[in-house]
């Protein structure tokens, strides 16, 4: 059972009651994800990597949710959600998490490594011929990209990128100038590989590698003829790091966030990591350099940075050690060789990624852009990557003469630079494009297609829960919604021209549109489900998620359940409600399933008596989602498809017994733990062992 970690009130939602604190049940989602580093049924590659998503989530929560806390703390404040005594529980929480991946890395994880004859080898460690080799590629590779700073008068402490790793070094001796300056500070180049595999003549069978780390460690004296190093350490300075861009005071978005994003690399310090043989004279000077108190400091047994460990394994050859690798199916829906719009007129087609292939939805655009028939293609981009197939066929549309226009969201945080990017090159060959509403993130994913057929134009349309990213729709769970309703496709092309003019937006038949209605109605359908079941009839909602925090919809649900509804809600990440406190939320259950696969499809189930609701969704149920960004959810009205999405989207997830965690009254979470393990059931697992067999039939 992992620890409480959320103190703070935030507000009553009924007597008695505190909602959790949202930033300490990120840091909780984050020790779930550890404790998949920690399994023993999970692959020694796997373990490693899990390890390294944890590092990577920590960078963001510090990037994004930590100063407020740091700045409250340094200005002494106890009142309000920002504190002393916040900044000083989430340093705590983060500190032990941390101590718990090193010595998870150093006391397992590295030493199973070494039983199958995979080390990262230590200065120390290394053999006269890998000592040469180590040398001669620090002096072919390294030596000519280093440029050491001393720390003078004239030469203050330089400005440190946000998360680069740097050495500081302490120097006894003079300078060539006659003076004592005895503190320097190396940057190690992030155009370098962190780790390096040595030749296999050298490996002796195995697979050995060296950190660059280590290689800049091993020649630091080098850098400094004349001079004799003692001390040193690696450190790593983590800043704020979310964009601030006033939209209403700038002229040209683009441009102002490519500004921004230059200077992201330099806001506010909020954590200093270092090994943990940095001397105290070092890391109280880098700490005053950051202007940063002792409860920001880390300091790490191993690798700073344990995330950069992912080019380890990319690096390292053992698929035994990796999950068995999972070829996704053709979405079962699809008859291969059929054309997209001849199957749409006859039915929807649902499509569960990431075991079916996101393969589908390219496929279908694909067939959009060499179709003579297809005049227009519209399309909603948040994150599709650096390298996008899907980018490179809307070129093609262009280029083969559709009128494409694409909503570019450029505020998609840490993708900026890759959709201002896309954005210039689509503007370049002669596509429209827009950027949304100002203030507005656009975040809903949508793709609709204008065709000719005979006299008439006939639109279909794609939903998802999921970005159009291929690489990402390959690890995430999602679903696609292909259709030629004309109702559903009535409604997308009404929010591409809401979201191209800025005009009133007009009465949409199914569509859910976030920031207008879709708030109110799902509290709408919450509350109607109350009386549902105050009034003695069934009431029923599930809900999944991947975070729960806007206060007025955890009220809603709190009250519903003290009516009598049954609730259940899968929420992967953060959640704000306390869940089964005795008298208070007995009615409602909070699970999150942590596995191979990221979970982050929305769906919302709402049932009174006889009636169903199912509402797909691009938004979670915060209120960033619901009052701050354009999102959707549109109702599947298909008994078939709906029940499909329930079968596998909730109820197989209610009934893990491998990857599922409850939520507990003190908010605490707890692995579920089946009465007969070696029967009990995962989700994912199970999907994929049932879309596999669709695999097998399409080669026969």
């Amino acid at each position: 059972m992992l620890s409480p970690l959320h103190p703070h009130a935030t507000a009553h939602a009924h007597a008695g009651l505190t909602l959790l604190d949202r930033d300490h049940s990120i840091l909780a989602f984050n020790a779930r994800v550890f404790d998949c580093a920690c399994r023993p049924d999970v692959p020694l590659l796997e373990r490693l990597r899990f390890l390294c998503i944890v590092s990577s989530n920590l960078d963001e929560f510090f990037e994004v949710r930590a100063e407020p806390h740091l700045n409250a703390s340094q200005r002494h404040a106890d009142q309000g959600q920002f504190t002393v005594r916040s900044f000083e529980q989430l340093a705590e929480v983060a500190h032990t998490l941390v101590e718990r991946q090193y010595a998870l890395y150093n006391g397992q994880l590295i030493p199973a490594l070494a039983q199958h004859g995979i080390q990262v080898v230590s200065h120390g460690d290394r053999t006269p011929a890998q000592r040469r080799w180590v040398k001669q590629y620090f002096e072919r590779e390294v030596r000519p990209l280093l440029i050491p700073v001393g720390l003078d008068p004239s030469h203050p402490f330089p400005q440190v990128a946000n998360k680069s790793l740097n050495f500081i070094v302490r120097l006894s001796g003079r300078d060539a100038f006659g003076r004592e300056n005895d503190i320097a500070i190396v940057k190690i180049p992030r155009v370098l590989p962190r780790m390096i595999r040595l030749p296999d003549k050298l490996a002796g069978g195995g697979q050995l590698f060296v950190s660059i780390s280590s290689v800049m460690r091993a020649h630091l004296p080098e850098l400094f003829p004349g001079r004799e190093v003692g001390q040193f350490s690696q450190f790593r300075v983590t800043r704020h790091s979310d964009l601030a861009v006033d939209e209403d005071d700038v002229t040209n978005l683009r441009a102002a966030l490519r500004q921004g994003l230059e200077q992201r690399h330099f806001g506010q310090a909020v954590r200093l990591e270092v090994a943990s043989g940095c001397s105290e004279f070092l890391s109280a000077f880098l700490l005053k350099q950051f202007g940063l108190p002792a409860q920001a400091l880390y300091s790490v047994s191993g690798p700073v940075n344990l995330a950069r460990l992912t080019q380890l394994l990319d690096l390292v050859d053992a698929p035994h050690l990796c999950f068995p690798s999972y070829q996704s199916c053709f979405p079962t829906q699809l008859i291969p060789g059929v054309s997209f719009f001849d199957q749409l007129k006859q039915r929807d087609v649902l499509i569960h990624q990431p075991f079916e292939s996101f393969r589908g939805v390219l496929a279908f655009l694909r067939e959009a852009v060499h179709d003579p028939h297809v005049l227009a293609i519209k399309q909603t981009i948040y994150r599709t990557g650096t390298d996008s197939e899907l980018m490179d066929l809307l070129r093609e549309g262009v280029r083969r003469g559709k009128e494409v226009t694409v909503v570019v969201e450029l505020k998609a945080r840490f993708d900026e630079e890759a959709n201002i990017n896309w954005s210039e090159m689509l503007e370049s060959i002669g596509a429209q494009v827009l950027y949304g509403v100002v203030g507005l993130k656009t975040h809903a994913k949508m793709m609709l297609i204008t065709r000719r057929e005979g006299r008439q134009l006939k639109r279909y349309g794609h939903l998802s829960t999921g970005n159009y990213n291929p690489r990402t729709a390959a690890l995430y769970t999602d679903w696609s919604h292909l259709t030629a309703d004309p109702l559903l496709t009535a409604d997308m092309e009404k929010v591409f021209v809401h979201l191209a003019s800025h005009s009133r937006l007009p009465r949409l038949n199914r569509v859910l549109l976030a920031p207008f209605d879709l708030h109110r109605k799902l509290i709408a359908q919450i509350n109607e489900t109350a009386a549902c079941a105050d009034a003695g009839g069934n009431g029923r909602i599930v809900a999944k998620m991947n975070a729960l925090t806007d206060e007025a919809l955890v009220h809603a649900l709190i009250h519903a359940g003290q009516q009598g509804v049954k609730i259940d809600l899968i929420v992967r990440g953060a959640c704000m409600l306390p869940a089964q406190v005795p008298g208070l939320t007995d009615n409602i259950r909070v699970r999150s399933v942590i596995g191979r696969f990221l979970e982050h499809s929305r769906v919302f189930y709402f049932g009174q008596n006889e009636v169903q609701a199912l509402y797909l969704s691009s938004a979670d149920w915060m209120n960033r989602n619901m009052m701050r960004r354009v999102e959707l959810a549109w109702p599947v009205t298909d008994p078939v498809q709906r029940q499909r999405i329930v079968d596998e989207c909730l109820v197989a997830y209610l009934h893990d017994g491998v990857d599922g965690w409850d939520l507990l009254p003190d908010g605490s979470y707890e692995r579920v733990k089946p009465a007969n393990p070696e029967a009990a059931h995962g989700a994912q697992a199970a999907l994929m062992t049932r879309y596999a067999g669709h695999v097998n039939e399409r080669h026969t």
